[in-house]
């Protein structure tokens, strides 16, 4: 238990001296002024059902983008798909997916793809303002790179990599982030978990390319054209920093009811407080609900205080099922969430998993 204890101390230290001030200057006037956002965005449907309230438990590679810790929890290889239908009617697609492989008695390595569809946006020039010249189409894709380990029976901890593309026809940047996480469990049965996650610590990213340079006359009754290029602005990456517990009741031999908590901290934008149940039955039926509110969370959305299209409720269902009668049979599971947002017609994800 005191060597337990002194990895929680020795983590905790690390991640929140990793890049303290960054973590807690939240202040919702630099709302907008991070860029890619899309680093707090969970693609996969068990957990976003959830409102990411389970941090302090999420396994397999779902625990990629929530807790890097709980890959650790990997038996052997985990596999997941996952399709997201962001801010339905919007038109925007996200497609993930991932891979855990165990490689030693107890280190896991993980692997993840996570791609945005957003459509085709028609180009236009100084000279063609209204377009007709054709279409490109932006990209935003992220690759994450894991390892987590297990130092006991009570305590696991991990550090992912992120490698951060953006790109339209003519101007890309690309960046790198770290994040960092713990899992801690105890109690009688298991059933008492604490997390604490540093997400996307890293360098300014900046644009370049094509797109930031023009054609231009310098001197007046001139036939001769320069090259003029204009300097991009650097931003930052939204860090953030999660504390969550959870609880978990068990009803019987069969039934399991977990009540979670998360306190997150945004860097640029609101913090949020997360509550979520979930009842499972055997482990082979999961239902599970989320709420996350921040402040001027009930404010309508053209109002200032509103900064979020999501207005805190989620739901989830998730079925499981061994393959084969093997007391070790491979896992097949179905899992499906719903995000409901002040605008469009919320975001609905469905996944797809395999755990051998």
């Amino acid at each position: 238990m005191k060597k337990s204890f002194k990895y929680i101390v020795l983590s905790l230290v690390i991640l929140l001296g990793f890049n303290a001030p960054k973590a807690f200057a939240g202040n919702e006037d630099r709302s907008g002024q991070a860029g890619a956002s899309e680093l707090l965005i969970n693609p996969w449907a068990a957990s976003a059902g959830f409102g990411n309230a389970g941090m302090s438990f999420v396994k397999g590679v779902e625990a990629i983008y929530g807790n890097v810790a709980g890959i650790s929890n990997v038996r052997s290889m985990d596999v997941n798909f996952s399709h997201t239908d962001w801010l339905s009617g919007s038109g925007i697609k996200v497609s993930s997916f991932g891979l855990a492989v165990r490689v030693g008695e107890s280190s896991v390595l993980g692997l993840g793809f996570m791609s945005f569809n957003l459509g085709t946006v028609p180009q236009t020039t100084v000279e063609s303002p209204e377009g007709g010249i054709g279409t490109y189409k932006p990209n935003l894709i992220n690759i994450n790179l894991a390892f987590a380990k297990t130092f006991s029976n009570s305590i696991s901890g991990g550090f992912n990599l992120k490698i951060i593309n953006e790109s339209i026809a003519n101007m890309s940047a690309m960046g790198v982030a770290l994040d960092a996480g713990i899992q801690y469990v105890t109690g009688p049965f298991d059933n008492i978990h604490f997390g604490i996650t540093l997400k996307n610590i890293g360098p300014t990213m900046t644009f370049s390319g094509d797109g930031l340079s023009i054609k231009a006359f310098l001197l007046p009754n001139s036939s001769l054209q320069h090259t003029v290029i204009q300097r991009a602005d650097q931003f930052e990456l939204p860090t953030q920093l999660s504390i969550a517990a959870a609880y978990d009741f068990h009803l019987g031999e069969t039934s399991r009811l977990t009540v979670a908590g998360n306190f997150i901290s945004n860097s640029f934008t609101k913090d949020q407080y997360v509550l979520g149940l979930e009842y499972g039955w055997k482990e082979y039926f999961l239902v599970r609900t989320g709420y996350t509110y921040e402040s001027g969370l009930f404010s309508g959305i053209l109002d200032d205080a509103c900064m979020n299209l999501n207005n805190g409720f989620s739901a989830g269902v998730s079925v499981q099922v061994p393959i084969s009668k093997n007391e070790n049979a491979p896992m097949f599971a179905v899992d499906y969430s719903y995000r409901t947002t002040a605008s469009y017609g919320g975001t609905h994800s469905v996944g797809a998993r395999l755990n051998f």
